[in-house]
């Protein structure tokens, strides 16, 4: 039986004035499946994700979730949009707000769910990033990777099917990035579709299940993690690992060592 398609793009392009940032992409992502997007600063990778969750329009072609388009400007687009959660490389938290309260607001207002449920699915969350003592505090008061943990347990409670991560550890300190990238591994072990553009290259050959490579707007190169990090076709590709050293984080079967 052919695995599910479940989130899609369609010759999708994408300009900013007359520049072309993505230029007829074509991509499928199964159910279940861990995608991570690797190319040279610049190259569209975080533009496609946007593209993917409905942030930015787009100029042509269509993004799909389960065969049904979330590119139009449709009724949909509200509902089609709490399906595919988001995590940024800034942590957007509300600084006005309890660590608790970030986690909660969104199931709250925007799906209208009681104060009572939402608290104890945060409880759940929050627990399993390591954070629910942290409930009362303010964004202030926590590390970057902290935040991001937060972050990523917001992004949860929305119940997502799709979680697309654009470089979430970039702004980090490098003692800081293990723990979420522990998250990220934990997400993918337990069968969460996810779409990630992260310049953590051990991370992304031990998480992947396939590597997309992307340069000017194109896909260049696609490949397992195994072959493309040691027999990449495209010359293209070959220059770019090469400015890499793979020595700053090794992974283990359940967390990422730095």
């Amino acid at each position: 039986m052919e695995e599910k398609i479940q989130l899609q793009t369609r010759d999708l392009v994408k300009k900013y004035g007359d520049d072309t940032i993505l230029n007829g992409i074509d991509l499928k992502v199964r159910k279940g499946e861990v995608v991570v997007l690797l190319g040279p600063s610049g190259c569209g990778k975080s533009t496609l994700l946007r593209c993917l969750n409905g942030l930015e329009t787009v100029d042509s072609g269509e993004v799909l979730l389960d065969g049904e388009p979330i590119t139009a400007h449709g009724k949909n687009m509200s509902q089609m949009r709490q399906k595919i959660g988001m995590v940024f490389q800034s942590y957007d938290l509300f600084p006005h707000k309890t660590i608790l309260g970030n986690v909660i607001l969104a199931p709250v207002k925007v799906q209208h769910r009681s104060r009572q449920d939402a608290e104890a699915e945060a409880e759940v969350l929050l627990r399993r990033v390591g954070l629910w003592e942290k409930r009362g505090a303010w964004p202030r008061q926590l590390s970057g990777g902290q935040k991001q943990r937060v972050a990523i347990a917001r992004a949860l409670m929305m119940h997502p099917e799709v979680m697309l991560f654009d470089e979430v550890t970039a702004a980090l300190d490098p003692e800081m990035v293990r723990e979420v990238l522990d998250v990220m591994i934990e997400l993918a072990g337990q069968g969460m579709t996810m779409v990630i553009v992260t310049h953590e290259m051990q991370f992304a050959r031990a998480v992947a299940d396939r590597i997309l490579f992307l340069d000017q707007g194109r896909f260049v190169e696609e490949a397992s993690p195994e072959q493309f990090f040691t027999q990449p076709k495209s010359q293209r590709a070959k220059a770019f690992l090469k400015t890499f050293t793979f020595d700053r984080c090794a992974t283990t079967e359940n967390s990422v060592v730095i």
